[in-house]
């Protein structure tokens, strides 16, 4: 835990382990906080909180920019210790750390654009609008992209004046420990940015009960979601909600085949299948399926699994043992219902040492019923099912069907499919011949189960300031 600046909370009294998910390995003993930890930490934000709204967003942003320079750095050793606990290929953790760094410069960029507005009232003078912080903010976040999604939380919260509180998940703690030091040692003052380990129930649910706390973003699982809701509303608190979804891709008659393929593959297997916004179910046209199809399973055939710190690792293990025990549930109902046919994957790869690790073949479903949990559920995990289609407009009509509405996307060459697609699927982001890419110029999040609020962008950082008008007559 980093409490006021300090690490705190040694391992004499109750912690989790945190292993390395391709070997077993055991990285460290965390402790795990407890209600007084939580107390302590808001307490910290709050002794901090007048000191860190007074300086002004410029000094605030230069704080961010050394930060990010000394990630840049550090790439390599930050990369190497994502890689250990979360289990990612080194290349898709080195790319997340250089997020990290991207979002810090990008507030900072933003700093000089905190400002109110003028009003002139007719018969009444003028009005004003001045911005100020909201408090103490705090975020209860994943273990599928620790890194990038802290930068998502704390760095509109902290350009904009706030302190913040944050609940790393139990599996992924050490890389955000490490950032916030990076933080600290670039001049964010003590008690600025806390972090505490520990459970969602213990942990978790006292930051969210905490009455100091003004604001809270989670990102994670939708029942767990709905809870962080209902225990805000009772402090009639400010929250964001990302919760999941189950993110369809459409591919047209007349899209570029090759393109596709690839955008399907990195967009499904990326992080093993764990992310939000990865591809989730796959639509595509019969005209075009037996091709697509062929080019899918051999590019998919030439993953390599393995431990992430491998360098010609494509894709790492699962990160914990829930996980790879639900993927196994589904490929297993698959086959014992029939629901769908398994044209490769389906199996843990064997390999020395693959018995260690939570490893899982990237496996692709073709034929699957409307009524399957593939189609359902969100699938955190690289199972990719499929699904073929007469037309856009049953396409469509079968994406909309999820209670889901992260991300979605459609591939055509055709501007008016193109556009049908833009203004009919029901989701918070829609990409055309591309999926997956987020980036911190643009708002993210989503609408229907997926949750509500937004992340990234200039307008988010409305989520961490209040309006305040004054109304003066000459």
């Amino acid at each position: 835990m980093l409490i006021n600046g300090k690490a705190a909370g040694a391992c004499g009294g109750e912690c989790f382990d945190v292993k390395n998910p391709a070997t077993g390995e055991l990285l460290e003993q965390v402790p795990r906080g407890t209600e007084d930890d939580i107390a302590l930490a808001v307490e910290a934000a709050v002794s901090a909180f007048e000191g860190w709204a007074s300086t002004s967003p410029q000094q605030r942003g230069m704080v961010f920019y050394r930060a990010a320079g000394v990630v840049r750095q550090r790439k390599e050793e930050l990369a190497t210790l994502l890689t250990q606990e979360q289990g990612k290929p080194l290349a898709e953790a080195r790319n997340e750390i250089e997020g990290f760094a991207h979002v810090l410069e990008y507030y900072c960029g933003l700093a000089g654009s905190l400002r109110g507005d003028f009003i002139p009232v007719p018969g009444n003078g003028y009005a004003f609008t001045v911005k100020k912080p909201l408090g103490v903010c705090a975020a209860i976040i994943p273990w599928n992209m620790p890194a990038l999604i802290m930068s998502w939380k704390i760095a509109p919260a902290l350009i904009s004046g706030n302190t913040f509180v944050l609940k790393p998940a139990s599996s992924t703690p050490l890389t955000n420990l490490t950032l916030a030091s990076v933080l600290n040692e670039a001049g964010l003052p003590a008690g600025v940015l806390n972090v505490i380990t520990g459970s969602g129930e213990t942990a978790g649910e006292s930051l969210v009960r905490n009455p100091h706390v003004k604001k809270i973003s989670f990102t994670g699982e939708s029942g767990t979601g709905i809870r962080v809701a209902e225990l805000a509303a009772s402090g009639m608190k400010r929250v964001t909600l990302e919760l999941g979804g189950s993110d369809p891709m459409i591919v047209c008659d007349d899209a570029n085949l090759e393109s596709a393929v690839a955008g399907a593959i990195r967009g499904r297997f990326y992080n093993c299948g764990q992310t939000c916004t990865a591809v989730k179910r796959l639509y595509v046209f019969e005209s075009v399926a037996e091709e697509f199809i062929s080019k899918l399973k051999a590019g998919v055939r030439n993953l390599k699994v393995g431990n992430g710190l491998d360098n010609n690792t494509d894709m790492g293990p699962l990160n914990n043992s829930h996980q790879m025990e639900y993927i196994k549930e589904l490929v297993a109902e698959v086959k014992e219902k029939s629901e769908g046919r398994i044209i490769t994957g389906g199996k843990i790869p064997s390999f020395k040492g693959s018995d260690k690790g939570y490893f899982f073949e990237p496996t692709l479903v073709s034929d699957v019923p409307e009524d399957s949990r593939l189609l359902k559920e969100e699938v955190f995990g690289p199972v990719l099912p499929i699904v073929k289609v007469k037309n856009l407009d049953e396409a469509i009509e079968e994406a909309n069907r999820s209670s889901y509405g992260l991300g979605a996307s459609v591939w055509t060459k055709d501007l008016d499919r193109a556009r049908m697609g833009c203004e009919q699927l029901n989701a918070g982001i829609i990409w055309v011949n591309q999926h997956f890419k987020v980036a911190p110029e643009v708002p993210f999040g989503g609408i229907k189960g997926s949750g509500f609020g937004r992340e990234n962008g200039p307008d988010v950082l409305s989520e961490y300031l209040e309006t305040r008008t004054i109304m003066l007559k000459t």
